[in-house]
């Protein structure tokens, strides 16, 4: 079937919201762990992962940082206008470089309030001995447009978030963020800012964990995708053909996919979805260049349904990447940042991930039709099998491990 064609009503069940786990467990590795492998289920916790995870795989985890995109100011009048950063203007290439600027910033915003804030009005926040303005620019079917600008300059963007803003919770979890949060929402290994959500799936990962899987020689290494609040967005249409699905920005190093290149003969494990997403848009995009190697960089990305208009199915993995990594080592190029709007769904054929390392998604969501595609009808018994047998769902909850056919 073509995706396009899905019903979204296909892919929905009844989740309590009771079920939606509001905190974390105290020990980040106590979480349930359910294990799906060629239609059968067992749980364990993620403490003892490493025993179902075979001998010299290769691990793929998401490094990229949460930061405190939530910004909150107050009017003189006393109203409150909260600012949600979506993500920067399409000035600036990627999200590294927007929030590297010193001194003023253009970004693409959620407002609450927004009725209350008129065109040219500038907001103040001052948090210590930093002051930071927004300037209300222009606004757009899904955004606004606002300039941000702050005294110290010297501080870049990033540092200014740091002062100012909060961490931002999924919408689902009914509650104001925490300090605790801070750091509970948070990877371990969290590197690269520029995410407004967590990859959720390796909240659960523990240094315990990593010896564990050093032990049985099982490699790992990593990827960014810095998470947008798309990843929420609720499909409205009544078949995917209808969604606008979000893009994201990957940021992978050439070093890595002659990794991925030397273990594609092992067991290749997805930590997230948002892994997954990355090592498949590495595939599609070496198809693009084997097929126009003169492509230039600021035409490599990926559109929504690219993918599934009849090319690239017969090149191999292998193929691809050696594709890719050669385009990149010709322009000089150690680092590709682009935008992917891959959409995942049963009609996609995986090209690289054996298997996905998860948290229980929401319904209806493009991230269950993304389960969906790796393990078929399968995610209907595994989420009949966790609903029925206590697992917490969503970012703080529980996850599984998830086998593709072997």
């Amino acid at each position: 079937m073509n995706p396009k064609e899905l019903s979204i009503q296909d892919f929905t069940y009844q989740l309590p919201s009771e079920r939606i786990a509001k905190y974390p467990l105290t020990e980040r590795d106590a979480s349930k762990l359910l294990i799906y492998v060629n239609g059968k289920i067992k749980e364990d916790t993620y403490h003892n992962i490493a025993g179902h995870i075979p001998e010299n795989s290769f691990l793929i985890f998401n490094d990229t940082k949460v930061i405190e995109v939530r910004l909150l100011f107050q009017k003189a009048t006393g109203g409150v206008i909260e600012i949600f950063c979506l993500s920067p203007d399409d000035r600036y290439p990627d999200i590294s470089t927007a929030l590297a600027q010193h001194e003023k910033v253009y970004w693409q915003c959620l407002i609450g309030g927004a009725s209350k804030w008129k065109p040219g009005q500038v907001l103040q926040k001052k948090i210590g001995p930093v002051i930071l303005n927004a300037h209300y620019v222009s606004k757009h079917s899904s955004h606004f447009v606002i300039e941000m600008s702050w005294f110290p300059a010297h501080l870049s963007f990033a540092e200014v978030l740091h002062h100012a803003g909060a961490i931002p919770l999924p919408p689902y979890i009914k509650r104001e963020a925490e300090p605790s949060d801070a750091d509970r929402y948070q990877t371990i290994y969290a590197h690269t800012d520029g995410s407004v959500a967590a990859p959720t799936a390796g909240l659960h990962f523990t240094p315990y964990i990593f010896e564990q899987l050093e032990k049985k020689n099982i490699q790992k290494d990593f990827v960014t995708l810095h998470v947008g609040a798309g990843t929420f967005k609720p499909v409205k249409s009544d078949t995917m053909a209808g969604h606008d699905m979000h893009s994201e920005y990957i940021d992978v190093n050439i070093a890595f996919m002659k990794r991925l290149l030397k273990n594609l003969h092992n067991k290749v494990i997805a930590v997230g979805t948002t892994s997954l997403r990355t090592i498949e848009s590495l595939y599609r995009l070496g198809v693009k260049v084997k097929a126009d190697p003169s492509i230039p960089p600021e035409d490599l990305y990926l559109t929504q349904w690219e993918s599934y208009n009849g090319g690239g199915n017969n090149i191999s993995a292998e193929e691809s990447l050696l594709s890719l990594i050669k385009w990149m080592s010709l322009r000089k190029i150690e680092r590709l940042i682009t935008k992917t709007r891959l959409i995942i769904a049963p009609g996609y054929q995986m090209k690289i991930a054996d298997a996905l390392i998860t948290n229980f998604h929401q319904p209806q969501s493009t991230l269950l039709l993304l389960v969906a595609a790796l393990i078929g009808d399968g995610w209907k018994n595994v989420y009949q099998y966790a609903l029925e047998n206590d697992f917490r769902f969503l970012s703080y909850g529980d996850g599984c491990l998830l086998w593709g056919v072997l």
